[in-house]
């Protein structure tokens, strides 16, 4: 059941998660990229864990929006701009709760999805953080009966593969995009980050 304890424990989680791969995601996206992804997904999600350590907010909507603006003003990139908006799509499904089940972080997750798509116009196939945030919410809500830890587990093995596919891609937006077919071959590292933020929630649920 995500309550505001379990949300903060998870965002430490993903937090320590990114710090740890900083490295590994500037290496993966200079290759086709700017080289900022591991300073923004390690300062965003810092500042989103920070803000829900020193909140004493329990309406978990307002939680999220809360995160999303924390983490925009930490991580001034086109990859924390996305995941802004999926933070705030989420804040719609979750808006005046305390608890959600694993069902209703499903639905918030796909409504997050929903939201990057309609203001973005990007789409699941066009190698983005997308290949590997779409499956793992479609994923979540399919084994949602499950329990929490085989969901997030289910989701974070889902957005794996969906990162992984995107090796076979050819980049329709971003800076990868003027790369054209020598990007070929090569992983999206905003989808790498997406896998790395669901292997962190699977963790935390299975502790």
């Amino acid at each position: 059941m995500l309550d505001a304890k379990t949300l903060r424990t998870a965002l430490q989680e993903v937090s320590r998660t990114m710090t740890a791969n900083r490295q590994y995601l500037i290496e993966l996206d200079q290759r086709n990229g700017d080289g900022d992804l591991g300073i923004s997904m390690d300062e965003g999600f810092a500042a989103a864990s920070a803000f829900l350590d020193a909140s004493a907010e329990t309406d978990l909507g307002k939680l999220f929006v809360g995160m999303s603006k924390a983490f925009n003003e930490a991580a001034p990139s086109s990859l924390g701009t996305i995941l802004s908006l999926y933070m705030m799509g989420a804040a719609r499904v979750l808006k005046g709760r305390e608890t959600a089940d694993t069902a209703a972080l499903g639905e918030a997750l796909t409504a997050g999805v929903a939201k990057i798509m309609e203001r973005t116009g990007s789409k699941p196939g066009e190698k983005t953080v997308l290949d590997a945030l779409d499956p793992a919410a479609r994923a979540l809500s399919e084994h949602a009966a499950e329990g929490a830890s085989a969901a997030l587990q289910a989701a974070a093995m889902a957005a794996r593969a969906g990162s992984d596919s995107t090796a076979a891609m050819k980049a329709v937006h971003g800076r990868a995009a003027y790369y054209g077919d020598k990007a070929i071959g090569l992983v999206d590292g905003g989808s790498i980050a997406g896998a790395l933020l669901f292997e962190a929630l699977a963790r935390v649920a299975n502790q």
